[in-house]
């Protein structure tokens, strides 16, 4: 039997295609489960592991504390083994698609460095789910990837995989969608819906913010498929008293607000609205959240916590993957977390319901790989968090794209570049050239990044320019200029 045909998402909120990005607060409230499990003993821990995170038995679960199986994420951490684990926020059963996740984030750890990396994975990215025992994939947005076990009958007839039923079936279909895509492998899964989020800021008495400027959004969404407070649909201007309004200053939110100020996509005020502005918002409310649940009073809220999480909290981890994750960065500082969105910027393009290199069907706004094989993504990601070493150099850094047809890969790889911690001017425009190459006006001064830029380009190292080079109009003299061929432009499209 053919699949059916593609349906027309659910989802509370559409904002325009260029805004769609998932808010970043899941690895908040993932901490503060491992805080609330490390906070407090006896009986009520227990009943909260029973339900939350798998048990085992007891007398083993004391064994692999000693001995950690292999592959375990205790095991790793003693052996200095990179940790993915899959972060998923959805919406539950206040939204009329409860199972889709409004929020998706990669989170990579290196226990040698202790750096986290969290790459926000953009929820209307176009993917195939590979989950049917009979072989049929379907084409969906990413989003969906978490629904699929949850609600099997809405995606038509055939047996799910065995690796994609039962009690974990959607979070491991969720890891094998969003690996295929970025090149990890998970090791853990951990999801909650926006009613946990809420009910642990709740629970934490609320949190601080420090709001260095107005948020007005009156495209918020409700819970009822519309705007908070009669908001006027998209493209038309605010009227005064309709959707969400914050003030600059530093003050107390509730678990309502805190969601709001993180979910905001159509702030009025253009730098709320950017990219950069919504993620320094996010970011404040992670740290809000840590800032209080690992203080005094915080500690002293577990048990609340865990009754705000018990009911909308699910992941595959056990007790000793807890105990092994909140010993490692429990206690990190933020300047340890480095944040990577993939956006229409950088790895993906956005394609307004005219169909796609993805396989999109007409009509649906989605977003497309720019290299629709992912490889670039695997070269990316499988190379984060970068050395200390590395990011220590402070190497300055210029990309110039001297490929045919690519216009954009100087401003693209830049993005990519800049999140992961290099040292980036803007790119430059060159004369068409094949090869790439590496040019160190620096006299060697940065070897670590220069031996990085290498490996993740393909190109070799000159430490003057060739002869007969002319540097084009912009393109700077100093430092590490990365000359981008057609070569490495092959490869970011795919085709290489």
């Amino acid at each position: 039997m053919p699949p059916p045909p593609p349906r027309a998402r659910r989802s509370l909120y559409q904002p325009p295609p260029r805004r769609r990005r998932a808010p970043c607060v899941v690895a908040a409230v993932v901490l503060v489960a491992i805080i609330a499990v490390g906070a407090v003993g006896g009986y009520r821990v227990v009943a909260f592991l029973r339900s939350v995170v798998n048990l085992g038995n007891p007398a083993q679960i004391i064994q692999q504390q000693l001995d950690p199986p292999a592959g375990s994420i205790a095991y790793k951490v003693k052996h200095g083994q990179r940790i993915n684990v899959l972060a998923l926020g959805y919406g539950g059963a206040e939204n009329d698609a409860p199972w889709l996740t409004d929020s998706i984030m990669a989170v990579s750890i290196d226990p040698v460095s202790k750096r986290v990396m969290e790459i926000s994975v953009p929820r209307d990215l176009y993917v195939r789910i590979d989950a049917w025992q009979d072989g049929r994939r379907y084409t969906e947005k990413i989003n969906a990837a978490f629904e699929v076990p949850n609600e099997p009958r809405l995606f038509g007839p055939g047996a799910l995989k065995p690796a994609y039923q039962g009690k974990d079936g959607a979070g491991h279909l969720a890891e094998a969608t969003v690996g295929s895509v970025t090149g990890l492998g998970f090791d853990r899964y951990i999801a909650v819906d926006f009613k946990a989020f809420r009910s642990v800021v709740d629970a934490l008495g609320g949190i601080q913010v420090t709001m260095t400027g107005p948020l007005d959004d009156c495209h918020y969404p409700n819970y009822t498929n519309g705007y908070v407070n009669h908001g006027v649909p998209l493209g038309y201007r605010c009227p005064p008293g309709a959707g969400i309004h914050f003030q600059a200053g530093t003050y107390t939110v509730n678990g309502e607000q805190a969601l709001e100020i993180a979910r905001s996509r159509d702030a009025i005020e253009p730098d709320q609205a950017s990219d950069f502005g919504r993620a320094k918002r996010q970011q404040m409310i992670i740290s809000g959240i840590k800032a209080k649940a690992t203080s005094v009073n915080g500690l002293t809220k577990a048990p609340q916590l865990m009754d705000a999480l018990q009911a909308n909290f699910k992941t595959d981890m056990d007790v000793n993957d807890v105990t092994a994750l909140y010993n490692l960065v429990g206690k990190l500082p933020d300047s340890s977390i480095q944040h990577f969105a993939i956006t229409d910027q950088n790895l993906v393009v956005v394609v307004n319901g005219t169909g796609g290199s993805c396989g999109a069907p007409r009509g649906v706004d989605v977003l497309c790989p720019v290299d629709a094989t992912y490889r670039m993504w695997s070269a990316v990601f499988g190379r984060v968090p970068l050395p200390a070493a590395t990011l220590a150099e402070k190497a300055p850094v210029q990309l110039v794209n001297a490929s045919l047809n690519t216009v954009d890969l100087q401003q693209r790889t830049t993005d990519v570049l800049r999140q992961v911690g290099l040292q980036l001017d803007d790119g430059a425009r060159h004369t068409r050239l094949a090869q790439s190459t590496i040019i160190d006006y620096s006299g060697g001064k940065y070897p670590q990044t220069a031996a990085w830029l290498k490996d993740f380009f393909g190109a070799d190292v000159v430490t003057a320019a060739p002869a007969g080079f002319v540097p084009a109009p912009g393109e700077r003299t100093d430092g590490l200029v990365v000359v981008m061929g057609s070569d490495f432009a092959s490869r970011w499209i795919g085709k290489g």
